[in-house]
């Protein structure tokens, strides 16, 4: 078994905890789409959504495929699928503990671990 170590780990979760990449995410689960699509469909500015997407493909969250001038993406494969379905079964278990969580630090306060 391949055990992944800390700090990779955290940049993968990176990707999952802005909300912008999780709509995202969400949006191109299913189908894949065009930047204007995921922009019509989010109300997301491009430059937003260009940056986010950016972040997920470098992640490996999602891949792109160009046909004529539109580029296309979609989440990498089925297993990123799954995660994202595995945290909306995971969220119906424990939504009233996460909704009413009183203890969630931002990043942005919390002290770092060296």
């Amino acid at each position: 078994m391949y055990i992944t170590d800390i700090d990779t780990k955290m940049k993968f979760l990176h990707g999952f905890s802005n909300k912008s990449r999780v709509l995202i995410l969400e949006s191109i689960k299913e189908e894949e789409k065009t930047v204007s699509q995921i922009i019509d469909e989010l109300g997301i500015s491009q430059s937003s959504i260009s940056q986010h997407l950016a972040c997920l493909r470098g992640c490996g969250l999602i891949v792109g495929r160009q046909e004529g001038k539109y580029m296309y993406y979609r989440v990498r494969n089925k297993l990123v699928r799954d995660l994202l379905t595995n945290f909306d079964t995971v969220l119906e278990d424990i939504h009233e503990n996460v909704h009413g969580c009183q203890n969630h630090i931002d990043e942005k306060e919390a002290d770092h671990v060296g």
